[in-house]
């Protein structure tokens, strides 16, 4: 391991998977009980990390999902579409940051060399919709 590589202990402080919070303060966290933290990993939202000996370890991510979930049941979701719900707007988030990246990385149309050609271009150009 060089010494670019190896992981500090302050390291952790700020990595959003870390494994930092144990079942019992993930649970006074968020309001709740280990029942209900234990209820998302059976509905397979979260899947906690394992201490060496074998005590379930949250991360700050997993407990931004179970606090979502949780304000999603306390408002009268059923909590397997609760759960359905936030790992939907997961995966938008992730999309939306994917997309973003995206188009950061390429270049604007102004930079494209036929960005002229394209920019005179009429509706008349265009095949016609299907149908």
């Amino acid at each position: 391991m060089t010494p670019e590589s190896a992981r500090r202990p302050a390291d952790s402080l700020d990595d959003d998977d870390y494994p930092a919070y144990t079942m019992g303060r993930a649970a006074e966290m968020l309001g709740t009980t280990p029942a209900f933290l234990r209820t998302l990993g059976e509905a397979r939202l979260i899947t906690p990390l394992r201490s060496e000996g074998g005590h379930r370890r949250y991360s700050r991510y997993q407990l931004r999902l179970a606090a979502r979930v949780r304000e999603l049941v306390d408002q009268g979701t059923p909590i397997d579409a609760a759960c359905r719900i936030v790992i939907l707007e997961d995966q938008l988030a992730e999309a939306q940051q994917l997309n973003q990246q995206i188009r950061d990385s390429q270049p604007s149309p102004a930079e494209t060399p036929d960005a002229q050609t394209n920019s005179k271009r009429t509706s008349r150009d265009v095949a016609p919709p299907f149908g």
